[in-house]
């Protein structure tokens, strides 16, 4: 962080930080915590409103939290699904945020914002469960103000220190600069080697919906098997007939009721089959040698046509 911008955050400190959260916030790759620290820093140094300067920073998460809330109330898993599509963590984008709410419920909120990842989906994730305005409003609050409140308060609190930390930026600026983005380039690189090496690690044979039924119509009775989240459940209710629900987390504990000397057929509703095909990962290891992904999950059978059951399917 260059003299510039350091002059930047004295001149137009709280404006500075409500645009870098909002945008943080709203999805793009630009880290406000740094921002946080700093104008923390200035503010217990005087140069900065304080108090202004964090009701602005909780003000952008709100806007950015509604926003995402009013969309995913308005799309549902579409809007969840596609940002997981392009998640650099695709799989745990949403089954991470489906297992903390139903762990924790609305509380989850309250430390969304500190969890990569979770700060985006948890809002239109509780917009897709229909959670009502009010009781999302007062846990999104509440996180954005212990979130941008603690990153001011370290600011404030190790004043000496980033101040010294500046002064050597700024004394060696082009370097410092290129550094930093050298770095960030860095972390960026290895989370998509990470992302790659997952999705290569899914690649298995698959079944398409229409062989899938092509097997049921023959009287081959491949056990189906939905391995969708109680919250996914709950958000698409919709289950291909005679499917066993086994989500993820509980596939150990079903291992034994599963026939070694038929089809087993994995599905969800998760970018890349993902779940499906960590489910069929499992099975394999334990001796499954008849175990396939759908490919397309729930929605490809749905758009295919063929039957499927709602919320109070067997």
């Amino acid at each position: 962080m260059n003299e510039d911008l350091i002059d930047a955050l004295r001149s137009h400190g709280p404006g500075i930080v409500f645009g870098n959260v909002l945008l943080e916030q709203l999805g793009l790759p630009v880290p406000a915590v740094p921002t946080l620290i700093v104008a923390g820093t200035l503010a217990a140094g005087g140069q900065l409103p304080g108090g202004e300067t964090l009701l602005l920073a909780v003000g952008a998460c709100l806007i950015a939290d509604f926003t995402w809330y009013a969309i995913g109330r308005r799309f549902g898993l579409k809007v969840l699904r596609t940002l997981c599509r392009i998640s650099l963590e695709p799989d745990s984008c949403v089954s991470q945020t489906q297992t903390r709410f139903e762990r924790w419920g609305v509380n989850s909120l309250l430390i969304a914002k500190f969890v990569p990842g979770l700060s985006i989906i948890a809002p239109p994730l509780a917009g897709a469960m229909r959670l009502g305005w009010l009781r999302f409003a007062w846990p999104s609050a509440a996180g954005a103000t212990l979130w941008a409140g603690s990153a001011l308060f370290v600011g404030a609190l190790f004043e000496p220190q980033i101040e010294r930390l500046l002064g050597l930026l700024n004394a060696h600026g082009g370097a410092a600069v290129s550094g930093l983005a050298a770095a960030f380039a860095g972390y960026l690189a290895f989370k998509w080697w990470e992302r790659w090496r997952f999705l290569r690690d899914l690649r298995m044979a698959r079944i398409d919906v229409h062989d899938l039924h092509a097997l049921i119509e023959s009287g081959a009775a491949p056990v189906i098997v939905d391995v969708r989240s109680p919250t996914a459940l709950a958000l698409q209710p919709q289950t291909i007939p005679g499917a066993l629900r086994v989500p993820v987390d509980g596939v150990g504990a079903h291992v034994r009721d599963l026939p070694r000397d038929r089809d087993i057929v994995l599905y969800c509703a998760c970018p890349n089959e993902a779940s499906a095909a960590r489910v069929a990962r499992i099975l394999k290891h334990h001796g499954f040698a008849r175990v396939r992904p759908l490919a397309g999950g729930l929605d490809a059978w749905i758009a295919a046509g063929y039957a499927s059951l709602g919320s109070d399917a067997p």
